[in-house]
């Protein structure tokens, strides 16, 4: 039987439409008219998908919400003995994503014709990653296929609650950065020229507090746009240096070596490289293969390099806690808790609990960084108020004392 997509209006004039399993085109409009259902279109699901494959890469990939959705409804329906074929098709079915739905469409009418799921999601490498098909091929390989898409579900959330927690926690200290410059430029363009023409008649020596603030004040108002323009272009232009991977190596590195996002970017991509291990090396995947696999999800070039460094030296027969050791790239309680495991031969439950470490330690620095950005952002602000305050008022004083 092949997999067929229709169109078809019901006795109301509703429009419906969906994927059923036909031996022919004729065979497949029967069943519909069996279901109370008039058809209107009716194609092959492979030739329907083909038609549509190009305008699938042409939009974006699934969020990272949608593919964990997916992935959990499917290990769901797999665990309650349903086969891959109505497993897919509930999935079409209950997914309100145009965009999930083509897919896991293209991927049915993939399964249908006897390829494997894996090899089915390889069509699609904008919405599948090759670690996320890895995985997929090591729970074909063992049998336990739900069990692994289940853990693979909790893997993506957890990565994307990673990432929301570490992007949501600098949104208030670049809000409250951003709306203090603009407060300083309104108050330096609009603000202080009509304050400071007052002192301009008074042929009075101002002082030196006042002359810059009216220097600054001028050089804003003549040249703002410019300065607004050229800080543009200083960032596209740094934008596009990071493009190269020479720079970025240097940028990344130079990353590391900072006392506060140096530790906060070491332990992000610990977290993110130790959850990835586990979810690997737990489904069945060889070590140096998920070694491999893994190194794709570390974001900083010299830790990325690091990790083929561990790779080699594994595939070389040498221990995984000794060559993260010798990278010196890696927390020490990584390299201590991987020789545990590779001891105790639970190596996989090892590198989960590094994962909730150093998520749980991630936790605390962004909660302590958070913490101390704040009060600094709000003495900054409101010492460069102070001084604008004092740049105006001092020539009154002045002025007073001269008139005692």
């Amino acid at each position: 039987m092949a997999g067929f997509r229709f169109e078809a209006v019901d006795a109301t004039g509703r429009r419906e439409s969906g994927v059923l399993e036909a031996d022919t085109p004729r065979q497949a409009r029967a069943k519909l008219r069996e279901r109370g259902l008039i058809p209107t279109q009716v194609e092959v699901l492979l030739e329907a998908v083909e038609k549509k494959r190009k305008r699938v890469f042409r939009e974006r990939g699934l969020s990272t919400a949608d593919l964990a959705l997916a992935t959990r409804q499917l290990a769901t329906l797999l665990a309650a003995g349903l086969t891959m074929e109505e497993s897919l098709s509930a999935c079409i079915e209950q997914s309100e994503s145009v965009t999930t739905q083509r897919v896991l469409a293209g991927v049915r009418g993939e399964v249908l014709a006897g390829t494997s799921l894996s090899r089915a999601m390889a069509r699609y490498p904008a919405v599948f990653s090759e670690l996320y098909r890895t995985i997929v091929a090591s729970g074909e390989d063992s049998g336990k296929l739900g069990a692994v898409l289940e853990r693979l579900a909790d893997y993506i959330e957890a990565r994307n609650a990673l990432h929301r927690r570490v992007s949501l926690a600098f949104i208030y200290p670049a809000l409250v950065t951003s709306v203090s410059v603009l407060v300083v430029a309104g108050l330096l363009t609009y603000v202080v020229p009509q304050v400071v023409a007052v002192f301009e008649n008074s042929h009075q020596t101002l002082p030196l507090l006042t002359r810059l603030l009216i220097g600054l004040s001028d050089l804003l108002r003549g040249y703002g746009l410019y300065l607004l323009a050229a800080l543009a272009g200083a960032a596209f232009l740094f934008t596009q240096a990071l493009q190269g991977e020479g720079f970025r190596r240097r940028w990344h590195l130079t990353l590391l070596r900072l006392p506060l996002l140096g530790r906060l970017t070491r332990t992000v991509n610990t977290a993110r490289l130790t959850s990835t291990l586990a979810i690997l090396s737990g489904s069945g995947v060889p070590l140096l293969s998920a070694l491999q696999a893994a190194g794709g999800v570390v974001g900083n070039l010299p830790m990325r390099a690091a990790v083929d460094e561990i790779y080699k030296r594994v595939r070389e027969g040498g221990s995984m806690s000794r060559a993260i050791a010798a990278t010196g790239m890696f927390p020490p309680v990584m390299t201590h808790l991987v020789a545990s495991g590779e001891k105790s031969g639970r190596l996989p439950e090892m590198l989960e609990r590094i994962a909730s470490q150093q998520t749980q330690e991630l936790d605390t620095r962004v909660l302590s960084l958070t913490a101390l950005l704040e009060p600094l952002l709000i003495l900054v602000m409101g010492g460069v108020v102070l001084l604008i305050v004092l740049a105006i008022l001092m020539p009154i004083f002045e002025m007073n004392q001269m008139v005692r």
